[in-house]
This record gives structure tokens, C-alpha cells and sequence, in this order.
């Protein structure tokens, strides 16, 4: 009886409707859908059950740019009361389908360069949500592989050149560039452009002698850890992911927002702007948290020791 549900969602005169738009798969081992779990169970845990006070509606692209902007086009017509985009990658396309449904973006890299909120603190117009800050932790992750690598000789970068807007790309780049000047370690840039260029990705890296791999983030690379952790170690490269999603499947480390953590926070706007909270007003929400992840077995198999004074940098260590 407690429970902050909206009245007439308490009276049972309307089941009030979120869109889920995904750019990932729908089925197969993608970490999004974890994420996205532990969104809805927190709405659940607050009240908002699926069937009882809510209808969930969910779309999942399969990494196709023209299907997200048709299922973000299709939610649209359905009249949701909010639509969830799962990253920049698919908020983009929901905001281009309608200025009017509130939008609540879960994991953008940069919304204000992106043109998705006018500023962090003020949105000013149907979008907020969550971001896991992208550009700026690009140069921690080129620093924790130099710090794991004895003297990497080249540190591969994939990079997926469309995963977010051009300016963000942009601001990412030359992240990487200042970093790896600083650093003085020499960089291959990889471009794929969809999981089929991944495998031509790793040839590439295998003929310019990569020492050691950093992920951009990404949506669609996100979607493809697994295949990217098992062609790292094929090639005996020392990965670092963007997401923990990364070291779980068998890749030597990650750097970055706790995702499911970041997925509640995302769960609790929905839930403001379901009782009537207006997303221009609502800040984006940064992670205040990143957490180092490091696998054991996947440093093992490499051949590589990881010091004393680095396993304690590290939030969690899988054995």
C-alpha cells in the first residue's frame, strides 16, 4: 500500500508503457541485457511490476543502424509514456523520432557534445538519464595497460568510428593521442565498423606486432566481448576493456562505470518522470565510482605477473 505508484496507475484505469530501445541483440551472451535486467528489477523492487503496473515494450536493433531508427520510430507511434535508450547509440535515433515523449538515456558518453541536453545540470528538452563518462577515461586506460605491460612495444585501439556522435568521436581521439604522447607509447588505431570487420580488426593487429589491446567504448563492441576476448587471447594480447562485462568473459582487465549500478540509477529517473517529473529538469547523472577489474586466468595464459602493487589498485580480482 506503501508503494509510490502513480494514482491512476493505483486504481487500474491505466498500465502505463515504457519503450526499450537497444541497439544490441536480443538474444546470444550480451552484458546489455544484464544491464537492462537490473533496470527493471529495480523498478520491480520499487513497485513497478511488469503486468500489474506496467507494460514493458522491448526493441533490440541486432547492431543495425536503420533498425533502431524504425523501432525508435515504432515506439513513437505506440504512444509509450517513456522510452529507455540503451546508450547514446540508440538515444540519438529516439530523439530524432519525437521531441515529445520523455526520453531517459542509459550510459551516454557525452550528451551535451552529442547536442542530446543543452547542459548536464539543465537537459532543457525530453532526454536525460545516466552517463559513464567516455572521453575522459580513455587516457586511465592507456596508463593501467603500460602499468600491467612490461614495455608494450604497441598498443592496438579498437574503436567503433560510429558508436557515438562525430564531436564525441572526435573528443575521444585526441584523448588518446595527448595520452599516448604523454605516455610515450606508440598506437595502432583499428576502426570496426560492425562485428563482421572484428576478425579483419585482429589480422590487422597481428601484422603491425600489437603488444597489447585498449577498447574504445561502445555499444556494439560491447555486444561482442566475448568474440573479442577470445580473439585477444588467440592473438596472446593483454586486453583492457571499457566495462567489467569485459574481464568476465576472459579479457586480462577493465577500467570503467559499474554498468548494473548505473542501470538502478537510470531506473529511479524513469520512475520520477513516470509520476510526472519533467526530463528538462532532471540532471545527467554522472558515475562517482570506477572500479578496476582484473582476471587472473587470463594473465596466466598470457604468461604475464601482474605486481603486488598493482593487484592492490584493483577493486576486484577474478582468480
Amino acid at each position: 500500500m506503501l508503494w509510490p505508484l502513480p494514482a491512476h496507475a493505483q486504481q487500474g484505469t491505466k498500465l502505463l508503457r515504457i519503450g526499450i530501445l537497444s541497439p544490441g541483440p536480443s538474444q546470444g551472451p550480451d552484458g546489455s541485457r544484464a544491464t537492462l535486467n537490473a533496470l527493471i528489477e529495480k523498478l520491480r523492487d520499487d513497485g513497478y511490476s511488469e503486468g500489474q503496473h506496467i507494460v514493458i515494450d522491448r526493441r533490440f536493433a541486432e547492431s543495425s543502424p536503420e533498425r533502431l531508427r524504425e523501432l525508435a520510430a515504432e515506439l513513437v507511434a505506440r504512444q509509450v509514456d517513456v522510452i529507455v535508450a540503451i546508450s547514446t547509440t540508440a538515444a540519438r535515433p529516439a530523439r530524432q523520432a519525437t521531441r515529445l515523449i520523455p526520453i531517459v538515456a542509459f550510459g551516454m558518453a557525452d550528451p551535451v557534445e552529442d547536442e542530446l541536453v543543452e547542459s548536464l545540470a539543465r537537459p532543457g528538452g525530453n532526454v536525460t538519464g545516466t552517463s559513464f563518462l567516455g572521453p575522459e577515461l580513455v587516457a586511465k586506460r592507456l596508463q593501467l595497460i603500460r602499468e600491467a605491460v612490461p614495455q608494450p612495444a604497441r598498443v592496438a585501439v579498437l574503436w567503433h568510428p560510429n558508436a557515438y556522435g562525430e564531436r564525441t568521436m572526435t573528443g575521444m581521439l585526441k584523448e588518446t593521442e595527448r595520452a599516448a604522447e604523454t605516455l610515450r607509447l606508440p598506437l595502432q588505431m583499428v576502426a570496426a565498423n560492425s562485428p563482421d570487420e572484428i576478425p579483419a580488426a585482429f589480422a590487422t593487429m597481428s601484422q603491425e606486432r600489437a603488444s597489447a589491446l585498449c577498447l574504445f567504448p561502445s555499444p556494439m563492441l560491447f555486444a561482442q566481448y566475448p568474440r573479442i576476448a577470445e580473439f585477444a587471447a588467440a592473438a596472446r594480447l593483454p586486453a583492457i576493456f571499457a566495462a567489467r562485462e569485459g574481464a568476465d568473459v576472459g579479457g586480462l582487465m577493465s577500467y570503467g562505470a559499474n554498468l548494473p549500478d548505473l542501470a538502478r540509477q537510470t531506473a529511479i529517473y524513469v520512475e520520477k518522470i513516470l509520476k510526472g517529473a519533467k526530463p528538462a529538469e532532471l540532471p545527467v547523472q554522472q558515475p562517482t565510482k570506477f572500479e578496476l577489474i582484473v582476471n587472473l586466468k587470463a594473465a596466466r595464459a598470457l604468461g604475464l605477473t601482474l605486481t603486488r602493487d598493482f593487484l592492490l589498485l584493483c577493486d576486484e580480482v577474478i582468480e
